[in-house]
């Protein structure tokens, strides 16, 4: 008789500290409660000093691992809108933005762990070579890279230009799947600006997120099976109700016998 199957373990990550002085869009104490890593905004598409500071105490206290959720300079447009950079000002920012994250971590007791690109800037790097060059680029500059043995791990969509790019330059590279957005045949996310890109029935999100993390697949948009290699889900933060949906989302898969473990 051969042994059983390990269950299976996933990450549950969310982007928090998205807002920007007075003004509030992630309920980021709640979301802290659930997720077991955090993406935290770094100023260029959300986020400000205080802020950084606030949710990276509160991740410190909790156990939760914190990532930098880097973007492009786009205050106004919340960094999705298309942007033209030229690589060496990228990786620049992108180096500047951990950097000015990792302050606020240290001084909470602890360290950015990983990177996840947000909005557009995640999107261009699943096809774009050049541009996922220099945001590896910026990540090695700020991580110290392989040589010094502190390369962060790259959080991105599993088969994308961002991830070839960090295997070449030798940093981790963590697989990541979206319960509440809908894909292609194959495997990225629908563009924000089409019709069902977001998958707003809460039953629906679940049985994604359960699919994801048991059987490795979903269903695309086309109603075609589309499997994922995925050891974090993110729970999007900026949705209504997205705490409650994220605590649902936690309380079935562990019911599944799913573990929920940070990969970092």
């Amino acid at each position: 008789m051969s042994d059983p199957a390990p269950p299976p373990v996933i990450d549950l990550n969310a982007d928090l500290g998205e807002g920007f002085g007075r003004w509030q869009l992630t309920d980021d104490e709640a979301l802290l409660s659930v997720v077991t890593s955090a993406n935290v905004a770094c100023g260029f598409h959300a986020g400000d000093p205080a802020t950084m500071r606030r949710v990276c105490e509160l991740a410190a206290e909790r156990g939760v691992v914190i990532g930098a959720q880097v973007s492009y300079r786009d205050l106004a447009g919340f960094g999705r809108r298309a942007m033209e950079v030229p690589p060496d000002e990228l990786s620049a920012e992108i180096t500047y933005q951990i950097g000015a994250l990792d302050v606020f971590a240290r001084a909470a007791g602890t360290r950015v762990r990983y990177v996840k690109p947000h909005g557009a800037l995640y999107n261009r790097c699943v096809h774009d070579k050049e541009q996922a060059a220099a945001v590896i680029d910026g990540i090695r500059a700020a991580g110290g890279g392989p040589a010094a043995g502190d390369g962060l791990p790259v959080l991105g969509l599993p088969g994308s230009r961002l991830h070839e790019a960090a295997r070449r330059a030798g940093l981790p590279v963590v697989g990541e799947a979206f319960a509440d957005r809908a894909y292609t045949d194959e495997g990225t996310l629908v563009p924000r600006r089409e019709p069902g890109a977001v998958v707003h029935d809460a039953d629906e999100v679940v049985k994604r997120a359960l699919g994801m993390a048991r059987d490795h697949s979903v269903t695309s948009r086309n109603g075609r099976r589309v499997g994922i290699t995925a050891r974090s889900l993110c729970l999007h933060g900026d949705t209504p109700g997205a705490a409650d949906l994220a605590r649902r989302v936690r309380s079935e898969l562990a019911a599944a016998g799913v573990r929920i473990r940070s990969f970092a």
